[in-house]
């Protein structure tokens, strides 16, 4: 049996750092040993720049993120994937983050749901909305 595999996105991580029923949901996920957890490396960044703007220990977080997941790093072929897809999808959804671009790429590369309750993967049918 294939294990199911999941990217959290930045909207998802606060969530369950906030500790809200949206975060719960993301809880069950991370701490089922069924599950596979991915965070693009995009997210880190803006995961880490929110927690320090709001005067948090980005540190924490950080470890958190690497505790509780794997990393994917940006390297050029996903770089390139996300800027395509974030060039298409731009034509439909004018605020869509390049972001939101590298997670979608990075969930496309790993036939992966993406934990999320960011309106703009609205209709993508890799979102699991929280």
């Amino acid at each position: 049996m294939s294990r199911k595999r999941y990217i959290v996105d930045a909207y998802a991580w606060i969530e369950y750092f906030i500790g809200s029923e949206a975060g719960k949901k993301v809880k069950e996920v991370l701490e089922d040993g069924s599950c596979e957890v991915y965070t693009c490396a995009v997210t880190v960044a803006e995961i880490v720049s929110k927690v320090a703007r709001e005067g948090r220990n980005p540190e924490v977080a950080y470890d958190i993120l690497l505790r509780n997941s794997n990393i994917i790093d940006a390297d050029h072929e996903l770089s390139k994937d996300a800027g395509i897809l974030h060039a298409e999808v731009r034509k439909t959804v004018k605020d869509f983050g390049l972001a939101d671009a590298y997670v979608l790429a990075s969930a496309r590369r790993l036939k992966a749901k993406i934990l999320t309750g960011d309106p703009h993967f609205r209709g993508f049918k890799e979102a699991v909305s929280l």
